[in-house]
């Protein structure tokens, strides 16, 4: 088997940027309390050019920069946040493994779809991009190897050929051990891999014992570490603790874009799209709000949930401030993507979403309703109001999509001569007739309008078990200053009714 490893410099800090864009180029710190001290967990590029480090008291790194700004670090939410890009990452590898705070193991087995196994690390290195992360990408036949070249090495991308894992290692500093490993090796003055690889094996287990030889067999690029894929959790949801209160919802926003961002990014690696959410707000000292939000579409763009849940939020009235914000999907469906025709524009089509989402939110689920085709064959009975969902792109048996002159041609064959406003009930028309029983003219809308084309007839009927059978003649009439309607004449009565008016 083969195994990719992305590695990303200072994760917690490049996270801290995406969801605070505020802080970019500025120094800050993640710290943590090590026995009963502050001390530096993660810095910034800034903070690292005034000589910040980590392991350093919060004290004297502010004392190196005094601009310093530091901020909790909280490991869960760091692998939290860690296992969402791993999830995006289910579009190019079938599993992925964590190796917190900052990389993570993935599978490296479809790499025949991406052109190979560099396109396989190039193509995992975009989605990364596309969430704002930054990192390094490394392919080998070894979970050591692949990560120890993404840690420490320099170039972007790598591929270890099987067999070329000691050469390629040879290299790397002692650093890529862990420390308990290497410690025995640097007090010999060692300092690479390559130099701890030459030794012979027996020396090495009489100095080092068994974990002197683990070391070993790694420098030499023998590794049998399996792989233990991430186990995916079945209800999708994300948690975030604001670092202070919020009184109002411009600091909340922050932590929503954050949190969507990665439920979406979840949803977007097992190919979901969201159809229920639900918020839930955690306020400070006590009490939680908890709010649905029901979308008029399935959806996993973040942006558009964004939008609608600031609609949501936006106007609430709480007693306390929020501290922590949770949001769980309650509802998803298969994310078949959406075809657009030509000439149409996504913002326009996602303006949409935006209206019947909040609809459907303010008003109810029920509020919004379309009609949709029965098989009747009594027009005023051939439609029923159902809960409205848009269009979804034409789909085949197996999810393809189905040419497009055949969808055309269903949809007018499904639709002919049939008017785009139907009555409720059919109307009857005060009309004149000639001897024959041809129709003239008629009285509509308060005043008598002449028939000025006629096409038909069209027979339907049907349904003679009924109480009420029916038999008409329909016909395409052209009435002077109206335009197209649908007409009918009952066959019981004779009289002439009016069914709908063509667009």
């Amino acid at each position: 088997m083969r195994w990719g490893y992305l590695h990303f410099a200072r994760f917690p800090a490049q996270r801290k940027v995406i969801e605070s864009p505020g802080l970019a180029g500025k120094p800050f710190a993640l710290v943590e309390e090590v026995r009963g001290q502050r001390r530096v967990a993660f810095a910034s590029t800034s903070a690292l050019k005034a000589g910040a480090r980590a392991g350093m008291t919060l004290t004297a790194a502010n004392a190196l920069e005094p601009a310093l700004q530091h901020f909790a670090y909280r490991a869960e939410e760091e692998a939290r946040a860690l296992s969402s890009l791993g999830e995006a990452l289910l579009c190019v590898a079938p599993a992925f493994q964590l190796a917190a705070p900052d990389g993570l193991w993935f599978d490296a087995s479809a790499a025949h779809l991406f052109g190979g196994e560099e396109g396989l690390c190039l193509r995992a290195l975009e989605v990364c991009s596309g969430h704002g992360y930054r990192g390094r990408a490394v392919v080998a036949s070894e979970l050591f190897t692949s990560q120890a070249l993404a840690r420490h090495g320099t170039r972007p991308v790598q591929v270890v050929a099987p067999q070329e894992s000691a050469p390629a290692l040879a290299s790397l500093p002692l650093l890529a051990l862990a420390e308990a490993s290497r410690a025995p090796f640097t007090a010999l003055g060692f300092s690479t891999l390559g130099e701890v690889a030459a030794l012979p094996a027996g020396a090495v287990t009489a100095r080092g014992g068994a974990e002197g030889l683990r070391a070993h067999m790694l420098c030499q690029g023998r590794d049998d570490t399996p792989f233990v894929a991430a186990v995916l959790e079945e209800v999708l949801e994300e948690r975030m603790t604001l670092e202070w209160p919020a009184e109002s919802f411009e600091p909340l926003q922050f932590a929503l874009k954050t949190v969507l961002d990665r439920i979406c990014a979840r949803l977007a690696g097992r190919r979901r799209a969201a159809v229920q959410l639900s918020f839930v707000l955690r306020l400070d000292p006590k009490g939680q709000v908890e709010l649905p939000l029901t979308l008029a579409r399935p959806t996993a763009r973040s942006k558009l949930l964004l939008d609608l849940a600031r609609h949501r939020l936006s106007d609430l009235k709480l007693e306390n401030p929020v501290a922590a914000l949770s949001i769980r999907v309650e509802e998803h469906s298969e994310d078949r993507g959406q075809q657009l025709a030509l000439g149409d524009a996504p913002e326009g089509d996602a303006a949409l979403e935006v209206v019947l989402s909040r609809l459907a939110t303010t008003l109810g689920e029920g509020s919004l309703f379309c009609a949709a085709l029965e098989a009747v064959h009594r027009p005023e009975q051939a439609y029923v109001a159902r809960a409205f969902r848009p269009p979804s792109s034409p789909r085949g048996m197996a999810g393809e999509l189905l040419p497009k002159e055949e969808v055309e041609v269903s949809v007018d064959e499904a639709f002919r001569e049939r008017p785009a406003r139907l009555l409720e009930a059919p109307a009857p028309l005060d009309a004149e007739v000639t001897e024959s029983g041809e129709l003239l003219a008629a009285w509509l809308l308060g005043r008598r309008r002449r028939v000025t084309a006629m096409a038909g007839p069209e027979r339907l009927s049907g349904e003679w078990w009924a109480e009420t059978p029916f038999s008409r003649d329909y016909y395409r009439v052209h009435f002077e200053g109206l335009g197209p309607a649908w007409v009918f004449r009952d066959a019981r009565d004779g009289r002439f009714y009016l069914q709908g008016l063509f667009d």
